[in-house]
């Protein structure tokens, strides 16, 4: 399946920041912009949000699920001085637990439908491919923000 493909892919990628020094860590995409370190753990809090979301909606027939302001989270958990290790901890393994269900469930439940709060209707496949083009899309400013 080409998406366990991108999952695998990403979650290398992505593993390989988190032990970046820490004059890199603070390195930023633009002027306002969050750091690497602040993206990197966001991008942790998104997975388990992406991966509490895909259990319901594999376990818990027609979810309503909410969305959540990543930026109240950020400035409410302190992201700038939340510890890193634990981010990187617990974004592998929820990558694992998200590839792992995405190799049990992918096809199989993947047109299961639930309602996002913001979005609208949604299925199990969308919320996988999710996981992918958010974590691409924070993978992208950690480059620009390197080469800054």
């Amino acid at each position: 399946m080409e998406i366990l493909k991108l999952l695998s892919n990403s979650k290398l990628e992505a593993a390989k920041y988190f032990d970046l020094p820490d004059d890199k860590l603070k390195k930023s995409y633009g002027e306002g912009k969050w750091s690497i370190k602040e993206i990197l753990v966001h991008l942790a809090d998104a997975e388990s949000v992406l991966l509490d979301r895909i259990k319901r909606v594999i376990s818990e027939p027609k979810q309503v699920i909410w969305a959540f302001d990543q930026n109240l989270w950020s400035a409410h958990l302190d992201y700038k001085n939340y510890p890193l290790h634990l981010s990187k901890t617990v974004f592998l393994a929820n990558r694992e637990n998200i590839f792992y269900l995405a190799s049990k469930y992918y096809d199989s439940l993947g047109t299961k439908e639930f309602i996002h709060s913001e979005t609208g209707l949604r299925t199990l496949k969308d919320e996988f491919g999710k996981v992918e083009w958010h974590c691409q899309g924070h993978l992208e400013q950690i480059k620009i923000a390197l080469i800054l």
